[in-house]
């Protein structure tokens, strides 16, 4: 009895197989179609009913040409300007020191800021001793012409006798000598008077050349000597100077003759001069070089000031482009050029100084073209764009 039962649980199991299987199919069949439902719907409630259309619609959009707006920037005249700063002083500063023996100071005649002629009275020194030297030495030279007078006439008394025989050759030969010793002292005499007058004179001191005074360190009362050091500055001829300090690549492009423009600190007047010199060296520190601006004078130029310089380098013909044209990378600079089929490519540019109306292109463009002037960064060689050209506002 127990065998035939668990003959008869074996052959329900083995019928029972089949269908658990097809259960197991239709309940995964089932799985996968709720899944695509789901997804389905989730799709149809994010994207909406519409987005068949806007894909249609997208791909239609990428099929036209985007915008563009673009310049033909020509070619004009650019001028190269150096900006620099420098040192106000005068072009040829002349020191005036005592040159004689000095003394004590009796009057001054110049302050600073006056003009003087060559050779002008600027400074007397009190002379009372050397003027009593002075008249001794003349009365010397009187003294020495006195004894020349005598010796010249015993000389002549004794030309008369010596024919008649009453004076020996030997007497003339001496009453000659002495004469020739007289008149000899009368020159001395002479020279010391003529020294004793030169330094009497060199106590003035004198302007050496005509000129501005800038600087004035005597007063009356004063005991100068040669060792005083320097009594006055002054600016031959007034001339003025600004001694620019330029790096080395910018004193390159400047030469004898080129005009500049000077502002001092703290004024709003402008003086033209030109370079008159180059410094031969170069600071090794600093690595500037000074180039001397002449300039005229003006009283609002004061040596020892501070101004600003504009300097005329040059001027060239050439392509002026804005800044958002001009693209660089790893290579270089680079703009997009627009053909006569609307498509861009990439052209290499050689950019030169920065200008109030755009940046110099040098090399690579010759201004006709048409060049892209916004967005230049989001474009690709070959791509077909509609440009719109630019045009400044008047």
């Amino acid at each position: 009895m127990n065998y035939e039962t668990s003959v008869m649980s074996a052959r329900d199991d083995l019928d029972t197989d089949p269908a658990r299987n097809r259960n197991k199919t239709v309940w995964i069949i089932a799985a996968v179609i709720i899944i695509l439902a789901i997804a389905g719907a989730a799709y149809y409630f994010m994207a909406g009913p519409g987005a068949g259309k806007t894909a249609a619609a997208g791909a239609g959009k990428d099929s036209q040409a985007q915008t563009v707006t673009v310049i033909a920037p020509g070619s004009g005249t650019v001028v190269s300007a150096i900006t620099a700063t420098g040192t106000l002083a005068a072009r040829r500063e002349i020191p005036v020191g005592v040159v004689g023996e000095g003394g004590q100071v009796s009057r001054v005649f110049v302050d600073a800021g006056d003009w003087v002629k060559q050779g002008q009275v600027l400074v007397s020194i009190e002379r009372s001793v050397q003027n009593q030297q002075v008249v001794s030495l003349d009365a010397q030279i009187g003294v020495a012409r006195a004894d020349m007078q005598l010796a010249q006439n015993e000389l002549e008394r004794a030309l008369k006798l010596v024919d008649r025989g009453f004076i020996s050759k030997a007497d003339v030969d001496r009453k000659t000598a002495a004469r020739d010793s007289a008149r000899a002292r009368v020159r001395v005499a002479e020279a010391q008077l003529n020294e004793a007058r030169a330094r009497n004179s060199r106590l003035d001191i004198r302007a050496p050349v005509g000129g501005y005074i800038l600087e004035r360190t005597v007063e009356p009362g004063q005991t100068v000597s040669a060792g005083s050091g320097i009594l006055f500055r002054m600016a031959q001829g007034g001339e003025m100077e600004l001694q620019a300090q330029l790096g080395e690549a910018a004193l390159a492009q400047v030469s004898v003759g080129v005009t500049a423009t000077v502002t001092p600190v703290g004024s709003e007047q402008s003086f033209s001069g030109q370079i008159w010199q180059i410094a031969p060296m170069i600071n090794k520190e600093s690595r500037q070089g000074i180039a001397r601006i002449s300039l005229p004078f003006n009283e609002a130029l004061k040596p020892g000031g501070f101004a600003s310089v504009e300097i005329k380098a040059g001027s060239m013909s050439a392509p002026l482009l804005p800044e958002s044209a001009i693209q660089s990378d790893k290579d270089g600079s680079y703009v997009y050029v627009v053909d006569k089929t609307n498509k861009v490519s990439r052209r290499k540019v050689t950019t030169g100084i920065v200008t109030p109306d755009g940046i110099a292109i040098i090399a690579g463009l010759d201004g006709t073209e048409r060049v892209v002037m916004y967005a230049g960064g989001f474009l690709n060689p070959g791509e077909t764009i509609s440009p719109k050209l630019y045009k400044a506002a008047k």
